[in-house]
């Protein structure tokens, strides 16, 4: 047999594996991603549940309560100052403060999942309207029926606002319905109330009493101010009105402006800045 011939030796490869953990779509992070999408349905699942079992009034609180930015928003505004703001003038949520309104809250923050304000509408603010309107009606009547208090017609005004049928009596050069510089009435101011009084009486709406003052100084001596005026006799007022038979539960609010909503603003020491605001809401007691 012949030889075989010197070849050289096989090279001997060595064929290393080296094993990494899974990255990339293959780890962990699907999971985090599967988290969101699930918290994201349960969220749209829950705004459809919402939108499907609620009203309107209610939807809108609930919209008021998760945008806190509607006080920034809102405040001491009358009209469009911020996104999608555009709101009348009149609406329930905002409105201008002045002279010939009986309020004066910039806004209106729901108490409860019920909303704003609850106000008349259609045909029953027009019910109300009629009724405010045959009510003053027979106060100025029964006033110029009578020779006592003929002369006291010109000291009342009559005007509906956002709030309700406001009743002004109002002083003048002849008359005032509370010594100078005071809270106590006067026989005439009580003749006038005792009149209003018997007025609201006949109606089951709630009660406002406001109380302005003119713009004449105190002297830092006299230990009071037209603030603590205007307050004293909106509460002497109250408290009239609540002797002369109207219930205590009926008065929603009390307060005194002193000189800041002049009835002539053109002159704010006139006799007419000093008056009594006697408000019937639209809404009767317990509705």
């Amino acid at each position: 047999m012949a030889a075989r011939p010197n070849t050289p030796p096989r090279p001997i490869i060595v064929k290393k594996v080296i094993q990494q953990a899974h990255g990339g779509h293959h780890g962990g992070a699907w999971k985090v991603a599967y988290a969101d999408f699930v918290t994201a349905m349960m969220a749209f699942f829950l705004l459809m549940w919402l939108l499907g079992a609620t009203n309107e009034a209610q939807r809108k609180a609930l919209a008021d309560y998760f945008a806190p930015t509607i006080v920034q928003t809102k405040t001491e505004t009358a009209g469009s100052t911020g996104l999608f703001g555009g709101d009348s003038l009149v609406a329930a949520d905002r409105y201008p403060h002045g002279a010939a309104q009986t309020g004066t809250r910039a806004m209106t923050i729901p108490r409860d999942a019920v909303g704003g304000p609850r106000e008349a509408s259609g045909r029953e603010r027009e019910a109300e309207s009629k009724k405010f309107n045959l009510l003053a009606q027979s106060l100025k009547d029964r006033l110029q029926s009578r020779a006592d208090l003929k002369r006291l017609a010109r000291n009342l005004r009559f005007t509906e606002t956002l709030e309700g049928l406001r009743i002004d009596i109002v002083d003048d050069a002849d008359v005032s319905m509370f010594a100078i510089g005071t809270s106590q009435l006067t026989p005439s101011g009580a003749k006038l109330f005792a009149e209003v009084a018997a007025l609201v009486s006949e109606v089951p709406n709630r009660v406002m009493v406001r109380g302005h003052t003119d713009s004449a100084p105190w002297s830092a001596k006299s230990g009071t101010n037209n603030w603590r005026l205007s307050v004293d006799r909106a509460e002497v007022t109250r408290h009239y009105l609540e002797f002369r038979g109207i219930a205590s539960e009926r008065f929603a609010r009390i307060e005194g402006v002193a000189d800041r909503e002049p009835y002539v603003p053109s002159d704010r020491f006139d006799p007419r800045n000093r008056r009594i605001s006697i408000t019937l809401g639209w809404r009767s007691v317990g509705n």
